[in-house]
């Protein structure tokens, strides 16, 4: 499937011809269209769908081959690991071919692409796209951090510790992609006169470099704080656990001390207290005396410790 654009009155209009193209779900047709017509490396077209791909620059002899990392659009209702995808996109001096998993005519109605001028323009925006949808991201996965941080406080099972795992999990796949993302711009930045970059193009890559920068220093932390504290939360889980178990054994011990007296008196003998008519109520009685009794001696011992 493919959408056109092309810039007109220095905005993105959607036109059959247009010179800007977004490649989703190639079918064989647009393999074929890539491959014999626009020259396309065919090593260069698969990367542009693989995941575990780095970002690079390659130069062609009729455009420029640039793979970047993106993250993947998230579905709420699935684990919580947040992934992220290889955008292909080729530059020609006439024109623009974006190849992709998802869908980014959306991303063309931000406001970044109210206004471009040029093809470059466009190229460079996308790419600002890109830093701020991983600032999005960065900022969603700390806010479900902190969520599962509250609820971690008082659990007694690993659900919540699980998520988090995957919450790190995915900040690692983010900091690793923005971390390539800064190679290729820099690359970008510095074969600028091979690419005849100009100078008002120079400072949006300024721009684009710093922000990514800022983005790649947000990964970093908020990975190190989230697994430096992995441990901790482990520990309140298992602490959780201990006194729960603590709380259940004194429920228990309680229990047999007065179970022991009425057994002691339900043997099938002579025992005492066998003639009093109050029997039942002095037995009881005892049981009462015995359970809290044993609920004192716990405190006192308890208190000592302390």
């Amino acid at each position: 499937m493919v959408v056109r654009y092309a810039i007109e009155a220095d905005k993105l209009v959607q036109r059959p011809n247009g010179n800007l193209m977004f490649f989703t779900n190639l079918a064989e047709e647009d393999k074929r269209y890539l491959l014999e017509e626009l020259l396309i490396d065919e090593h260069t077209l698969q990367s542009s769908l693989d995941p575990e791909e780095l970002a690079r620059l390659e130069i062609e002899p009729e455009h420029y081959a640039f793979i970047i990392k993106a993250p993947k659009h998230h579905i709420a209702e699935e684990e919580l690991i947040f992934r992220v995808q290889s955008i292909g996109m080729f530059l020609f001096k006439d024109k623009l071919v974006v190849v992709s998993q998802d869908q980014l005519t959306d991303l063309l109605q931000t406001k970044p692409f109210q206004r471009v001028s040029t093809i470059k323009d466009v190229f460079f925006k996308i790419i600002y796209s890109f830093i701020i949808q991983f600032y999005y991201h960065l900022n969603t996965i700390n806010r479900i951090s902190d969520e599962l941080e509250a609820k971690l406080s008082q659990a007694q099972e690993n659900k919540y510790l699980l998520h988090l795992f995957s919450l790190e999990k995915s900040l690692v796949y983010y900091h690793n992609a923005i971390t390539t993302n800064q190679f290729l711009l820099e690359k970008i930045k510095f074969n600028a006169s091979k690419l005849n970059i100009t100078e008002e193009e120079k400072e949006l890559l300024e721009d684009i470099l710093i922000e990514n920068n800022q983005c790649m220093r947000q990964a970093e932390t908020y990975s190190t704080i989230l697994a430096s504290l992995m441990d901790a939360r482990a520990s309140i889980i298992a602490n959780n656990l201990n006194v729960l178990m603590k709380i259940l054994n004194i429920i228990t011990i309680t229990i047999m001390v007065p179970t022991f007296v009425v057994s002691l008196f339900s043997m099938n003998v002579r025992i005492p207290l066998a003639e009093i008519d109050e029997a039942f109520w002095i037995i009881l009685a005892m049981c009462f005396v015995t359970a809290i009794g044993f609920i004192i001696i716990w405190n006192m011992k308890i208190n000592k410790i302390r």
